[in-house]
């Protein structure tokens, strides 16, 4: 055993490093730019373009016709370039937030001496002193404690907690033992020694900061229905191409001649049936689905930033729409992490200066100037609870000079000091646990009213003190005055870490938004539950199944869990790894599972649901598992960031069904020309036009739409459910049918021999389909007619007005390039009017059901 003494030699410092390793963390393993970049390519659709753009790739060669091919791939490197820039861009913003300081000075006993080190040299068998304020470097067992309190909240939750080195004041339900400190915890006051038995990965900060970066396997909600979309095309669009080729195939042997051609002229034709075939797969690719999605994940990105929301993973964006569950911890998350008086009961009257210089005087805090507490939390409390009264605590203790102090222990439970006071005389002030200070007092009010308050306070989970004070003008210090002078109890004071003003509404948004909230602490079950009736998550309807302690938790299976897991609202008394074991076991029940924390309890957690949200002033663990950085610690944003996911996959369902919409007609109409001998009259260069508004001009306008307050009021979907719902197929083969109408009808009107002027008639009532069918699109799922929701939709219409002056120009002044020649005024008063019927009809559906809702 280490000589507390002397401490270690030099030659033990070596074999013990060489034994147990460096006090270093092993960092979390970051992927290279490369791999950043190549993950991008496992997106569903992405691979499904990437199939396309080889076999379009293949007909190009053989049609010496690349601009097909050219324009996938830029689709598919535009989407992943831009999904790739913003993920490294915040990688960086996030990597100066989290930087950390491994050379901390930390203060040990070597060969005899006191010396300073840095933090990453501590070995194990160390002897360390710790101060107030200093942060505990590794793992290990007090040999000295006086009247210390530490701040574990980084690993349990809990503020602070009493820890000694005797037997009987050992706090038997506590997470960890009364005689250990633990490695990122914080001394808050009194001074001890401990004997370091841990370092480095072995410590449980270690162990938990390694669970923190261990890969989950857990696939977005996103991720896997763009899955089940992509097979869908896939399926389709094959299914088209055989059933295009066979037909082809019986068209050329029985009205083609092939029967009595040759087999050159056989395998000539045969190679362009299969050649049709393969452009209408390329042709039901939706390129622009990548684009879309990343330009909305990459807005909303930004969006949340001016928020002070710091998102890691673009896709984080989207899945907060679909979680069905947060966990979150309570400390500086529903709490803020600062002790408050929350109301005071004094007895006495007349005494409102004997009190205040009572509070100033017999205390080891301090406020700084901006009001942040140094020192003991509760003491603190008390300090700001006068100057919220207007009163400096800091003259009063200046005018009041101290004779002699007792500070606060665990076995003594008050503290005293005696002052000569400028009010007249020498005074003796107390606080401390009520019951203490109670029974030394001599004169005190009815004592049953005393104790029925503070069971009161205490049902609420707060935390009290009583004072008492004593005219002592012979007493030479606290002890001589505690024996002989008589005290007179003033009163007491309840003190709490009040719940953050906004988490109450934020909580009930989540709730009214189909989303369960639970309670995941170190803290003790009736502070948890006191916390849940404040934020209105536990109500008088609750009882013990939906509650448990960690100990409870751990001790039961995973079977048994399982038909209870969601009927829990809080877990108390956890430890770092309960909440991850929880967090996985609501993922088995299908829940999509959000986890808040700032601790680095909490990172094993955060890494492994399926959105982890860290708090900008929390540990650098956590901030490294999380998924989100909430830079400005509002639980409040963690409502909006719902809302925002549910509103992009909104947008991501709007771009779908207005793609779709206009693949299904190229596909129809490329099928329909292939077998009945009439080829789509447009041209290679106006298809780019087309696919340009299809893919960018029409992700930019929907990407761009705002946010809905009204998503908040429906349920979370379920991760089963497909992309496409049956109102979105409804109006895709609706849509598309009356498109195929009019643009065959317009063919057959023409006859065979088409001219240019009606070629560009053409192309231009093709365009201005889609233009008005973005209308449409904007409005799937919308409570209100698009009169009532243009606000906040400027780079919507920007980008509506950019596609009419595109298609104006091209079709006056695109010439041979385009082939089109420019068209009339009321050519194109009449092509916009008949073509805006498509918009009317919609519009008139959508206000017909918002009246039908008002009214109902």
């Amino acid at each position: 055993m280490t000589d507390l003494h002397k401490g270690l030699t030099q030659a033990e410092v070596i074999r013990s490093r060489e034994q147990h390793g460096r006090n270093l963390l092993t960092p979390a393993k970051r992927k290279s730019l490369w791999a950043l970049f190549f993950e991008k390519f496992s997106d569903p659709v992405i691979r499904i373009l990437l199939v396309a753009a080889f076999l379009s790739l293949g007909i190009g060669f053989i049609h010496n016709e690349f601009a097909e091919t050219i324009g996938i791939f830029c689709a598919i490197f535009l989407a992943t370039g831009v999904a790739f820039w913003f993920e490294y861009d915040a990688m960086r913003k996030f990597d100066l937030l989290n930087s950390t300081n491994d050379d901390t000075p930390v203060k040990v006993v070597r060969d005899g001496e006191v010396m300073e080190i840095p933090k990453q040299d501590v070995v194990v068998g160390d002897v360390v002193i710790l101060q107030s304020g200093e942060e505990v470097p590794a793992d290990g067992r007090l040999h000295e404690a006086v009247s210390l309190k530490v701040n574990e909240s980084t690993l349990t939750g809990e503020p602070m907690i009493d820890k000694t080195t005797d037997p009987a004041h050992f706090h038997h339900d506590a997470t960890y033992p009364s005689n250990e400190v633990l490695r990122g915890t914080t001394v808050i006051e009194g001074h001890g020694v401990m004997v370091v038995e841990k370092v480095g990965d072995a410590t449980e900060f270690g162990k938990v900061a390694e669970q923190s970066t261990v890969e989950s396997e857990e696939e977005t909600p996103l991720n896997l229905q763009l899955g089940r979309l992509s097979k869908l095309i896939g399926r389709a669009g094959i299914s088209l191409a055989v059933l295009t080729f066979v037909a082809l195939l019986v068209k050329g042997f029985l009205f083609g001649g092939l029967l009595e051609a040759d087999w050159i002229t056989i395998a000539e034709r045969v190679l362009q049936y299969f050649m049709v075939a393969v452009t209408l797969i390329v042709v039901a690719v939706p390129e622009g689905l990548p684009m879309s999605v990343t330009l909305s994940l990459a807005v909303n990105m930004r969006r949340m930033l001016k928020t002070n929301n710091l998102v890691r993973k673009m896709h984080a964006c989207e899945t907060m729409g679909a979680i069905t569950v947060i966990c979150t911890d309570k400390t500086g998350t529903l709490t803020r992490n600062e002790m408050r008086v929350h109301e005071t009961k004094f007895y006495q009257e007349g005494i409102d200066d004997l009190i205040r210089e009572g509070i100033a005087a017999n205390s080891t805090a301090f406020l700084d100037t901006h009001g942040k507490v140094i020192g003991n939390p509760t003491e603190g409390a008390l300090l700001l609870w006068l100057r919220d009264q207007g009163v400096d605590y800091a003259a009063l203790r200046g005018g009041a000079k101290v004779v002699d102090q007792l500070t606060f222990t665990t076995e003594r439970k008050f503290m005293a000091t005696l002052v000569d006071s400028p009010l007249g005389g020498r005074y003796l002030y107390i606080k401390g646990a009520p019951e203490i200070v109670l029974n030394r007092c001599a004169s005190f009010p009815d004592k049953t009213a005393v104790e029925a308050q503070l069971a009161a306070y205490q049902n609420m989970a707060m935390r009290t003190l009583g004072f008492a004070y004593g005219r002592c003008d012979g007493a030479q210090d606290c002890g001589e005055a505690l024996e002989r002078c008589p005290l007179t109890f003033v009163g007491i004071a309840a003190i709490s870490d009040p719940v953050r003003d906004d988490v109450p509404a934020a909580v009930h948004e989540c709730l009214d938004a189909g989303i369960g909230v639970k309670i995941v602490t170190g803290d003790t079950p009736a502070t948890a539950k006191e916390i849940g009736r404040q934020i209105g998550l536990w109500t008088a309807e609750d009882t013990d199944y939906n509650h448990i302690t960690g100990a409870d938790f751990a001790a039961l299976s995973d079977e048994e869990l399982l038909e209870r897991v969601q009927a829990l609202k809080i877990m108390s008394r956890a430890r770092p790894l309960d909440k991850q074991r929880l967090v996985r076991l609501l993922q088995q029940r299908g829940e999509v599972v959000a986890v808040t924390g700032d601790g680095t309890n909490d990172a094993p957690a955060l890494n492994f649901a399926q959105v982890g949200l860290s708090m900008g002033t929390g540990t650098s663990v956590a901030k490294e598992a999380s998924d989100i950085t909430l830079l400005d610690d509002s639980f409040s944003s963690i409502a909006t960031a719902v809302m925002w996911g549910r509103s992009l996959y909104r947008n991501i369902q709007r771009f779908v069904l207005f793609q779709l919409t206009i693949n299904v007609v190229a596909v129809v109409i490329v099928l329909l020309g292939s077998v009945f001998g009439s080829e789509l009259p447009l041209t290679v260069t106006q298809m780019l036009w087309v696919n340009l508004i299809m893919d960018t001009f029409a992700a930019l306008a929907l990407a761009s739409l705002p946010p809905s307050r009204s998503v908040m009021k429906e349920k979370p979907r379920k991760s089963s459910d497909f992309i496409i719902t049956p109102a979105m197929s409804r109006s895709i083969l609706g849509t598309a049918a009356l498109f195929i109408v009019v643009l065959l009808g317009m063919l057959f009107w023409f006859g065979e021999a088409i001219t240019p002027y009606e070629l560009s008639a053409f192309f231009t009532v093709f365009v201005m389909l889609q233009f008005w069918n973005m209308f449409n699109a904007k409005g799937f799922a919308s409570t209100q007619p698009l009169i009532f929701s243009w606000k906040g939709c400027y780079a919507f219409f920007a980008v509506l007005l950019l596609i009419l002056v595109g298609q104006f120009i091209i079709v006056t002044w695109g010439g041979e390039v385009f082939r089109t020649v420019p068209l009339t005024w009321n050519d194109w008063l009449l092509i916009i009017g008949s073509t805006s019927l498509v918009m009317w009809v919609g519009e008139i559906a959508r206000t017909i059901r918002y009246f039908s809702r008002k009214r109902g």
